[in-house]
């Protein structure tokens, strides 16, 4: 197994190992070194303030990202036959979305974890969708070069298949801005434009108002903590005043799958975690 994690320059102390045994246990994983999950959790800017940048979670996330994305498509490939290619890599842009697994960062507490710079913290920063998404892709990575890919596989279906059945049900968070986006090109062949018309508060704890421009039309203003946020807001509100139908993922009849389950897959290699002693 992989091994090229940098070693921190001082070792864990016992209160954050017993942090990190905690988020084990909250997340259903155990590590075989815990050096690999506490990386996973460091901010770039904790990593700043203690002088060791080669120690941020950074190239963790880039791999975790990978790895996750490889997991959810072999999944939904595997398990929707009947869906053509735009279908699958439309849920999957779904499952995947910084919204998404912000949320599920959120239901395993990620944010209790992170170690983040007194700047960050004092922004805000365990409470941002982008850190808390990137986190836990940064998690996935670690898990994946600490345990392997059938471990880290297991624990990415377990948090990622209830949010495939979400939209298979049309339960799940919309992204308006695409949705807007592939409407307005279709129907009308240009594109939305947004631009910002207000923004208040200090430095680190901005509003913005965004409106969308559609043709000669103006929605919004959508509302939202950063720029994204309310490029959304107005998009979802541009959407819903032009009636636009949703299209709901069809799940053919004859499909040998109408929902999506877990599909048994059993590696020896991954029975369990080596236990640290």
């Amino acid at each position: 197994m992989f091994t090229n994690i940098r070693r921190s320059t001082a070792a864990l102390s016992p209160e954050r190992k017993k942090e990190l045994q905690l988020f084990e246990r909250h997340a259903k994983i155990r590590f075989r070194r815990l050096e690999f999950l506490n990386q996973g959790f460091s901010h770039r800017s904790f990593a700043h303030e203690l002088g060791v940048l080669g120690e941020n979670n950074e190239r963790l996330e880039f791999l975790g990202d990978s790895v996750l994305g490889l997991v959810v498509a072999e999944y939904v490939y595997s398990t929707l036959p009947d869906q053509p290619e735009g279908e699958l890599a439309r849920i999957k842009s779904f499952v995947v979305s910084e919204a998404s697994l912000s949320e599920i960062a959120r239901g395993l507490r990620v944010d209790n974890f992170i170690l983040i710079g007194k700047g960050e913290e004092y922004s805000g920063g365990r409470s941002k969708k982008t850190i808390l998404a990137d986190c836990l892709e940064a998690i996935i990575g670690a898990y994946y070069l600490d345990s392997g890919f059938f471990a880290a596989q297991k624990f990415v279906r377990m948090m990622l298949i209830p949010e495939i059945n979400k939209v298979l049900e049309n339960r799940h968070a919309k992204d308006y801005k695409t949705l807007l986006q592939e409407h307005v090109q279709k129907r009308m062949k240009t594109y939305p434009k947004y631009r910002v018309v207000q923004k208040t508060g200090p430095d680190h704890d901005k509003t913005f108002w965004i409106e969308v421009h559609v043709g000669d039309k103006s929605f919004g203003a959508g509302k939202g903590k950063n720029k994204k946020e309310a490029e959304q807001e107005a998009a979802r509100l541009a959407f819903e005043a032009m009636n636009v139908p949703e299209r709901p993922v069809r799940v053919e009849k004859t499909s040998t799958v109408t929902r999506a389950s877990p599909a048994p897959r059993t590696d020896t290699r991954s029975s369990g975690p080596v236990r640290r002693g």
